[in-house]
């Protein structure tokens, strides 16, 4: 019968106009509140649904959520009555831990909000600088990370023999023209030979994925040239640091960051915990028996 419900909720929403999906439009609607689905003496109302109107766009896909939200309810209604009947229940304990997390949602949403308000996303080097000092041991490379200079080059292209010579020189002023070339000629490239990144990112979709001992690649080759059956893949490897190696700073920058935004957030719940405490303290709004 599920054409049937479909036919129903559609049938609802040709009724609200695309301005106001799921509104009721006057008191008497309201009143009357349409009964979508019923499971014993459960009810679902046509008004608990009234979300789905945002999150929909257009009559048809409001339909498909509503319809999807009903069958949903149903099945939830037939497990409460089924636990009901196979299983004994403390009503009175039930009932605690419902309170229990009702509180609990509150105060999480006063401290988020309370964050909000007051958390400070600005970290300076200093500080990143020093948290690595300090910390830098107790952060442990789990790949190998490179800084280096790539490009994939097809075969057949006149600038093959160009690419690689500017590759392997030592000049600055052919380091330059090998970017500017790479970037001109090459159908993939990394060319921020600054910033380290990890060494899988680079070779995945290259012969070299599957390379035996990545390790010794490193370790033992400044320059590498690979190659398929239509591209060439230039590398020269600048700098390198292997698994278990502590990482250098700026790899480690944005996890830094992070955890020095999260101390202060950790920071600022306690600061509003203990004002809220102090604040009572001094007014005499509690009270601790013996």
């Amino acid at each position: 019968m599920r054409w049937r419900s479909n036919l129903v909720i559609l049938f609802f929403l040709s009724t609200i106009s695309a301005c106001d999906f799921f509104r009721f439009k006057s008191q008497e609607e309201v009143e009357n509140d349409p009964i979508l689905a019923t499971v014993d003496n459960q009810n679902l109302h046509w008004s608990e649904l009234l979300f789905i109107g945002s999150e929909s766009k257009s009559v048809e896909d409001s339909a498909n959520l509503a319809n999807r939200y009903v069958q949903s309810w149903v099945r939830k209604q037939l497990l409460i009555k089924e636990a009901g009947k196979s299983m004994a229940f403390d009503e009175a304990e039930i009932n605690r831990k419902l309170l229990d997390y009702k509180y609990a949602l509150m105060v999480y949403e006063f401290e988020k909000k309370y964050v909000e308000e007051n958390l400070d996303y600005k970290v300076s080097q200093k500080e990143i600088e020093d948290y690595y000092q300090v910390n830098k041991v107790n952060f442990s490379l789990k790949e190998i990370i490179v800084r280096l200079n790539f490009v994939k080059i097809e075969k057949g292209s006149a600038q093959n023999s160009q690419v690689e010579r500017l590759l392997r020189s030592q000049s600055q002023k052919d380091s330059d023209s090998f970017k500017e070339l790479a970037a001109n000629s090459g159908t993939n490239y990394f060319l921020e030979d600054s910033t380290w990144i990890k060494l899988d990112d680079i070779i995945i979709n290259t012969p070299l994925a599957n390379h035996p001992n990545k390790v010794e690649l490193v370790r033992s080759n400044k320059y590498v040239t690979t190659e398929d059956e239509r591209f060439k893949y230039l590398i020269k490897i600048i700098e390198y640091k292997l698994q278990d190696q502590v990482p250098p700073l700026e790899f480690v920058r944005e996890e830094i960051t992070k955890i020095l935004i999260n101390k202060r957030r950790i920071e600022l719940v306690d600061q509003l915990q203990k004002e809220v405490y102090n604040r009572a303290l001094e007014k005499n709004e509690f009270k601790i028996y013996e």
